[in-house]
């Protein structure tokens, strides 16, 4: 199939405008975001963004040409090639839990010869039982769901099916999750307890900002203005999770628009960040040559310079927690112990989503309308207690 290509700004970002056509003859456009700004000199690496969707699409639209071939072909075979199509629009660790999936289903499908076409509700359904049955989450459920029903609308969007099949089940009901978090006690008890140890830094701005791991690990010596006393969040670390490639990513790039910000830096954290600066020095010195110099601008590194993984971050954490018997929350939980912290000294909920970084002020509320109702009831007592109508 003769499928051409070309480059289209829109929102400041370089699109990929895929031109081909369909098994009837008709004239079809595929708009694909590159993720590349169109500031800077980015075209050169633009257009070999767009040969790297352009062949990826060939190998997927190709068969749309003959549709008996693409409609017929085993779920789990499409399954597979929509998400090497897909891989572009994906980040590395995000392709690795969408591989996770999309192997899963796979294998649930494998052997039972059904083809994409003859693809029935009943199908899907039998798989979400499949999962419960394993004892699976709904959230968890969800995910799958949302991966099948984005597969299926693509073979719908290229007039592969003449329908999606997924749309036809009930979709898998989102439960409320509600974080644990450490009262006001309980943090000043953990602050003592990790007094010397290598998280205390780090677990300290954690539980000041709200920060996400990926965020904490990602903060910069470049981050930290200490003469306009500003800490400003634009940096992230991950860990890719792939079998045989659990390599870390350092990204110039935050979870979402909204959480790129500056917020003030607080005089507890900058003298902590003084002091931990100090301790580097003295690691150099004392481990000369040993020392690792690869992450010399970033702020979370052990005393041999090694930047922290955040599976160590995650795993230490509960370590520390059990060696000090402290009441178990995992370390994510420390950023809905800050959320706490504010909504209890009466800081409007839209401030505390421009603190954590949401990016809108529904997720911060749905996260945390459970412990707001709290404090209303707080102040429906108070109301109570003084307003008097005899």
């Amino acid at each position: 199939m003769n499928i051409t290509a070309s480059l289209q700004e829109k929102r400041g970002i370089y699109q990929v405008v895929l031109s081909y056509k369909d098994n009837q003859n008709k004239r079809k456009q595929k708009w694909i975001s590159t993720g590349i700004s169109v500031k800077g000199n980015n075209k050169r690496l633009a257009n070999q963004k767009l040969e790297e969707i352009k062949q990826n699409y060939e190998k997927f639209i190709t068969p749309i040409a003959n549709k008996n071939e693409t409609s017929t072909k085993l779920f789990e075979i499409y399954m597979k090639e929509w998400l090497e199509s897909y891989k572009h629009n994906l980040e590395e660790n995000t392709y690795d839990s969408y591989l996770t999936v999309v192997t899963k289903i796979s294998e649930y499908f494998s052997g039972k010869k059904i083809t994409l076409e003859k693809l029935k509700p009943i199908d899907i359904q039998n798989f979400y039982d499949n999962l419960y049955k394993k004892g699976l989450s709904t959230n968890t459920v969800l995910h799958y769901h949302a991966n099948i029903r984005k597969a299926l609308q693509t073979a719908v969007k290229l007039d592969i099916i003449a329908s999606n099949p997924a749309d036809k089940i009930e979709r898998p009901k989102k439960a409320q999750f509600i974080g644990d978090f450490y009262s006001l006690d309980e943090l000043h008890l953990l602050f003592e307890k990790s007094k010397d140890d290598p998280l205390e830094l780090v677990i300290l701005i954690t539980s000041f900002y709200g920060l996400r791991r990926s965020e904490v690990l990602g903060l910069k010596w470049s981050s930290i203005d200490f003469e306009k006393n500003i800490i400003t969040i634009k940096h992230k670390v991950v860990q890719r999770n792939a079998k045989q490639n659990r390599t870390l990513l350092l990204k110039d790039k935050t979870k979402n628009k909204s959480s790129y910000r500056s917020l003030p830096l607080l005089p507890i954290i900058a003298d902590a960040l003084k002091n931990y600066r100090k301790r580097i020095k003295n690691n150099k010195k004392l481990c000369g040559n040993s020392y690792n110099t690869n992450y010399e601008d970033y702020i979370c590194v052990d005393s041999m310079g090694k930047l922290f993984r955040p599976e160590y971050v995650t795993d230490h954490f509960r370590l520390l927690l059990k060696n000090n018997n402290l009441r178990h929350i995992r370390f994510h939980d420390l950023r809905h112990s800050c959320a706490s912290l504010l909504l209890s000294k009466g800081v409007p909920m839209k401030a505390i989503q421009e603190w954590l970084g949401h990016s809108t002020y529904s997720t911060t509320a749905n996260f945390y309308t459970h412990l707001e109702d709290n404090y209303k009831t707080e102040s429906a007592n108070v109301l109570a207690t003084f307003l008097k109508v005899s």
